[in-house]
């Protein structure tokens, strides 16, 4: 008997309490991602409180997607060392840490080291949640439960600006922090009651230099995106260099271990690195509009924090109903309809949003972002199933991994391209007029602008992933 076999007949066997299991991870996962955006509304304030720019107050979401992103890949040979519940637990225990530093932070280096130590926990959580997810239900509701997962991933870091904004018309930012607290011990509580070990536990040999490689690798790149325009072009070059060339080394040595730190060879499967592309272009977009937006209104519009909160509300809600049923929907037809049809969605109203002026009603910009949230709820989850239908049981760690660090990295890398792109476009207007409603909407513009030809290359994507998934099917 194939060792695959094996694998699936002793997941079959095992007795899991699914409903508890799924209940434990789904609240962590989604106060941990509600915690990545928790801050954006308040960037407008910080900046004045701590005397940063835009480009260094967004560090403290950059920073956190970006340590988490680099934990990520690592995440795979930590679930076949430590059991299910000892890391959901150690895992929270960082996160309860880091909170009550943040708490306690009064400068923009301390407030920054918390977010670090909070997202040591966060990187954790969402691959253990999506494994888990995949080994406790059987492969025919993989659509339902991936919907589940990907609106949580979706709910949490969209609720955290509308809550934030709410709490901070009265309160100061530190009481954002103050709330999570009996959260994450009722996360803690939980997971040591109800959490079993849902992966297997192999005890692989861990490669420093690897870890050492990916982190450079992926912190160069994403520094040298974010400092663009702000630092000397030639130090931004070098540092974007020399993250590239890490990365490449990191490819090279995880393709020579006999036990890599993550199995890259998964994506010799076409569909599955079309369908992972596809993810990083979704997740760019879709985490740094949740900054840009709250800054148009706050400098732009002149709104309150709460007021520009109540912009993404809508949104939000959509996203969180449409996800799970776009997920059923995948069960049924698949999603040759689903993923090209969300792409022309948030294609066309990214265009529309790009043509926002100051005369551009709030009610407008709401009603924009609600259609963008329509085809992103019918891109995400279908296209997270689509890619890691690909792989063999076996794989799942590894593609769940993969699947993640795609997207921590790409929310670090987009919404330090995106609030780059508005940043220097604002300066670059600023120098020839004191507009600065205009600079503000003119760096807006660019950004959007921008990120509606990533999305049409996202769109011409789509379409090559269902013609390659199809085909793949006819020759199977």
């Amino acid at each position: 008997m194939s060792e695959e076999k094996i694998e699936v007949e002793e997941r079959e066997a095992a007795h899991y309490n699914a409903k508890a299991i799924m209940f434990v991870l789904l609240l962590g996962s989604f106060i941990s991602l509600f915690n990545e955006t928790i801050l954006n509304v308040a960037f407008p304030k910080l900046m004045v409180e701590m005397h940063v720019s835009a480009t260094t107050v967004q560090w403290l979401t950059t920073g956190y997607v970006l340590v988490v992103g680099i934990l990520v890949p690592v995440t795979a040979f930590l679930m076949h060392t430590f059991t299910t519940k000892q890391l959901y637990v150690g895992a929270m225990l960082l996160f309860l840490l880091g909170t009550i530093c943040a708490v306690l932070s009064n400068s923009f280096i301390t407030l920054l080291i918390s977010r670090l130590i909070q997202a040591l926990g966060t990187g954790m959580l969402i691959p253990i949640m999506m494994n888990s997810a995949l080994v406790i239900t059987p492969p025919e509701r993989h659509g339902s439960i991936m919907g589940l997962c990907v609106s949580v991933l979706t709910l949490g870091p969209a609720l955290g600006p509308t809550v934030s904004g709410l709490l901070l018309q009265s309160f100061s930012w530190h009481s954002l922090f103050i709330l999570l607290i009996p959260i994450l011990v009722i996360c803690i509580i939980g997971g040591l009651m109800f959490l079993q070990n849902t992966s297997s536990i192999t005890k692989p040999k861990i490669d420093y230099l690897s870890i050492a490689l990916s982190s450079i690798g992926f912190a160069g790149i994403i520094y040298a995106v974010s400092s663009a325009g702000t630092t000397n072009i030639r130090f931004t070059v070098i540092i974007f260099a020399v993250g590239l060339i890490a990365l490449i080394c990191y490819e090279k040595r995880q393709l020579s271990l006999k036990q890599p730190i993550l199995e890259i060879r998964t994506f010799k499967h076409p569909v599955f690195s079309i369908s992972i592309i596809l993810i990083m272009i979704i997740q760019m977009f879709q985490f740094s509009i949740n900054i840009i937006i709250p800054l148009l209104m706050q400098t732009g519009l002149k709104t309150s924090s709460f007021t520009s909160a109540l912009v993404l509300l809508p949104a939000i809600l959509i996203g969180a109903v449409l996800t799970p049923l776009t997920g059923n929907i995948y069960d049924k037809v698949g999603g040759k309809i689903l993923i090209p049809a969300g792409f022309t969605i948030i294609f066309a109203f990214t265009f529309l949003l790009s043509r926002a002026t100051p005369s551009t009603s709030i009610l407008q910009i709401t009603i924009m972002y609600c259609f963008i949230m329509v085809g992103q709820s019918m891109t995400m989850s279908p296209t997270q199933t689509t890619a890691l239908s690909q792989l063999p049981p076996k794989s799942n760690p590894d593609g769940v991994a993969i699947v993640n660090t795609a997207m921590q990295i790409a929310g670090a890398l987009g919404s330090a391209l995106f609030v780059g792109i508005m940043t220097a476009f604002q300066n670059s207007y600023l120098n020839t007029s004191h507009n600065e409603v205009m600079a503000i909407f003119n760096g807006f513009e660019h950004s959007i602008a921008i990120a509606t030809l990533l999305m049409a290359v996202g769109l011409v994507l789509s379409l090559m992933l269902i013609s390659r998934n199809k085909a793949q099917k006819t020759n199977k």
